[in-house]
């Protein structure tokens, strides 16, 4: 019986690898190859333990055991197996060798790896020049081939250690990359309570239009399972602008078993990929989002002839490009089950002009269900407070509740994290739908009317403290007190001074 391997063993053994390319090549650069090495490595396990099995099973024939391979869920060819290119690590051209094994993986496997690998070469010169990059490809395998990433199934169990690993090294890569972080990773805990707030149910489609690695639409699919006892019912959808990102996606899809997916690679706002039969918007029952904040250069110019009719509201500034998300994942909800959480900067909540206009359709249309005030530094490459919008079709009533939870967080020096009970108390308010004094308040459309239509948060809830107030009579008479005892105290000081002989 194989001991089975710890998460914690597998983390910090993958976690280790990147030494490999530190003080050599940027963490930014190196992301891409160790997260697609892992892939790589796990396919080639499973490949490998599978052959065992098979090997047991019908003795030496080998045409028959490579028949039932076929039917794997990932096809390897011999040539494109880590094991093969472990053994000639020690030849020139490692990187071409990992370059053409992915490309034989991606052929034998195209409805499913079609294009993931077309961002990443192992042969590129960003690893230095020839001798250097092959020695660096060489320490990669072998760090790989190591006894703790031995992955095959047989090790693992029924955990989902390679999905946690593959999270647990975007997370660190997005720890180190700064701003551009953002990009492709959203917090954990941050997912968490975007899941929640949506609650998605078995046979639902979710879409993320802005997918980064996709861990966002996971937290929804594993919502799901957690809810239905491991059902996978249900359909992830995502789009995402940038190819190697994207890739980072279909690759995490895969390595959390989340098979049932559509993972799209373009800009959703100018080519929107999500499309039905009749070459109209998809539409969905969750949409989940945390798009980049304020981006410039979204694609105003192309927004007043939008064949989808998204903008018909107004089209936001060309230079902030929030609302033009918003509006896309608006037009894609269901007319009756549809329900979206997106991530924005607060001045979503104030900004006039065209933002103004659109805010106040969007609730002059029964569209805002809740809006949530998120702490500072919760976001990998900003220090920004952000705010959750959640928005509804087929609302119950005119109301829309705001949440401050500003203010309650578990403090880092870099990141600031939300606790499980942070999420709960926001959940919680978040359902039962009621005032609480200094957190939470339930306005009326009028009262939002008579605000403007602005919904800055401090306008509803109310977290002012009073400072206690002075009784200067008392403060006096402490002062007065004092002031007695000093005098006491330089009458005896005067004393000692006197015994010594300083004083006369």
């Amino acid at each position: 019986m194989a001991t089975l391997l710890k998460q914690e063993d597998v983390n910090k053994a993958v976690w280790g690898a990147c030494d490999t390319f530190r003080g050599t090549v940027d963490a930014a650069i190196y992301k891409d190859y160790v997260l697609t090495m892992l892939f790589l490595k796990y396919i080639s396990d499973v490949w490998q333990d599978h052959y065992d099995q098979y090997r047991e099973e019908y003795g030496d024939a080998p045409e028959l055991i490579n028949e039932v391979l076929k039917n794997e869920r990932f096809v390897l060819p011999e040539t494109a197996n880590f094991y093969t290119l472990y053994k000639r690590r020690h030849e020139a051209g490692n990187g071409e060798r990992i370059d053409k094994a992915l490309h034989a993986i991606e052929e034998a496997n195209i409805s499913k790896l079609r294009d993931v690998f077309q961002d990443i070469s192992f042969n590129s010169n960003k690893l230095g020049e020839e001798a250097q990059k092959n020695e660096l490809l060489r320490h990669l395998l072998e760090d790989f081939h190591k006894d703790t990433l031995d992955l095959r199934p047989r090790r693992i169990g029924k955990l989902d250690v390679i999905g946690n690993a593959y999270e647990y090294l975007i997370k660190q890569f997005a720890a180190d990359s700064g701003r551009k972080a953002g990009e492709f990773y959203t917090p954990p805990e941050v997912s968490e309570l975007m899941a929640e707030l949506v609650a998605p149910k078995e046979g639902e489609d979710i879409c993320d239009p802005t997918c980064g690695s996709g861990s966002l639409l996971m937290k929804c699919g594993r919502r799901i399972q957690i809810e239905n006892k491991g059902s996978k019912k249900y359909a992830l959808y995502g789009q995402e602008a940038i190819g190697s990102t994207w890739a980072l996606a279909k690759m995490n899809m895969f390595l959390h078993g989340e098979d049932n997916h559509r993972i799209e690679w373009g800009d959703t706002i100018r080519n929107p990929k999500l499309l039905d039969s009749d070459d109209r918007l998809k539409h969905f029952d969750v949409v989940v989002a945390n798009p980049p904040f304020s981006l410039e250069k979204w694609g105003d110019s192309t927004a007043e002839s939008d064949r989808f009719g998204r903008f018909r509201r107004g089209i936001p500034p060309k230079t902030k490009g929030d609302y033009a998300f918003i509006l896309h994942m608006v037009e894609i909800m269901k007319p009756r089950t549809g329900r979206m959480a997106v991530v924005a900067p607060h001045g979503v909540l104030f900004r006039g002009s065209s933002e103004g206009v659109i805010r106040q359709k969007l609730i002059e249309e029964n569209l805002l269900d809740t809006v949530i005030g998120l702490p500072e530094k919760l976001f990998y490459g900003t220090g920004i407070p952000a705010a959750i919008l959640v928005l509804r079709k087929n609302k119950k009533d005119k109301n829309v509740l705001f949440i401050d939870a500003s203010r309650e967080f578990v403090s880092g020096k870099n990141q600031n994290q939300l606790s499980e009970e942070h999420i709960a108390r926001i959940v919680k308010t978040y359902q039962e739908r009621r005032s609480i004094e200094k957190y939470a308040h339930l306005a009326s459309f009028d009262e939002i009317a008579g605000n403007d239509f602005n919904l800055n948060i401090p306008r509803y809830v109310d977290t002012f403290e009073e400072e206690p107030e002075i009784d200067l009579m008392a403060v006096r008479a402490e002062r007065e007190q004092l002031k007695a005892e000093l005098a006491a105290l330089e009458v005896k000081m005067d004393g000692y001074l006197k015994e010594l002989g300083y004083l006369k």
